[in-house]
């Protein structure tokens, strides 16, 4: 499977240059015969943007239905990360739409960090599809912190051979290239769950400085990360200013294990379920 890793550059509270730069990547993926293009979390407004409570769109709606449109012509899969309105409620969403336009999953974030909890709900469902490549599982950014992973299992128990996250990792505007800001935070709970079931962890997160919401004044620094059972695929280069697209391709892995052969799975690499040893997890390499 070629996937390509979009690196957008957002800027809070616009999401109509967003979108137009995320289909600027859409014919860079397409070009080069890329079967699926990740694009970061809430790329319409940007992450906890103070605009996004008044002005977010539905699902389908005239963002995503934008994104489907760049989907259908350029023939290619795209999983991104939208604001979804849902009545009165706001959600922080994904949405995987295939090569026809069409979207084939909705994900509402479930790990949301307390200074998200002013802008979206709590997400109440987990879906893993299957396509033309095998079952991929969508979840979100902190869906993946390491006390977040019972998220991750639960995709895999559902048989995902892939789980697509769009994110949008932020440091501190002193941080810089040489201290790997993320290697130590996302490596190790995606090499986890690549590792214990044998599956492909992809993520894609923006790039530009978060203004409004509580974060504003950090940045976001790509560094996309694409892990596999034996290690590291791809990974996107760390920048701050602009946008950035990483080509990369890769066998997925089968899944021929369901139900309770997960756990006899994990029993076999030493882990006691009368006594969940989570630091056990934290050191898989």
């Amino acid at each position: 499977m070629k996937i390509t890793l979009g690196q957008l550059l957002i800027e809070g509270g616009e999401p109509e240059r967003n979108l137009e730069r995320a289909g600027l990547m859409v014919c860079q993926a397409a070009q080069v015969g890329s079967d699926l293009l990740l694009l970061p979390e809430t790329l319409d407004f940007a992450w906890t943007h103070p605009s996004a409570l008044n002005e977010a769109e539905p699902i389908p709606g005239r963002f995503s239905d934008q994104l489907c449109r760049y989907a259908k012509e350029a023939e290619i899969f795209i999983c991104a990360g939208l604001t979804e309105r849902c009545g009165d409620k706001n959600y922080n969403a994904a949405l995987l739409i295939d090569r026809s336009g069409t979207i084939s999953l909705v994900y509402h974030k479930i790990n949301l960090l307390q200074v998200e909890l002013p802008y979206y709900q709590v997400g109440t469902t987990l879906r893993a599809v299957d396509t033309e490549f095998g079952r991929i599982g969508v979840n979100i950014c902190a869906d993946n912190y390491i006390d977040g992973l019972p998220i991750g299992h639960t995709l895999a128990r559902m048989g995902a051979q892939i789980i697509l996250s769009p994110s949008s990792w932020t440091s501190s505007f002193s941080v810089n290239e040489s201290q790997h800001p993320y290697r130590e935070k996302w490596l190790k709970p995606f090499l986890t769950l690549a590792k214990l079931y044998g599956l492909v962890v992809a993520s894609s997160t923006s790039v530009g400085y978060i203004v409004g919401g509580p974060y504003e004044g950090t940045k976001m620094v790509g560094c996309s990360l694409v892990v596999g059972a034996n290690g590291l695929i791809a990974e996107g280069p760390f920048n701050e200013f602009a946008g950035a697209v990483i080509h990369t391709e890769f066998e997925v892995p089968e899944q021929d294990i369901r139900g309770t052969a997960f756990g006899e799975r994990l029993r076999s690499l030493g882990y006691r379920f009368d006594d969940w040893q989570w630091e056990k997890i934290r050191t898989i390499h």
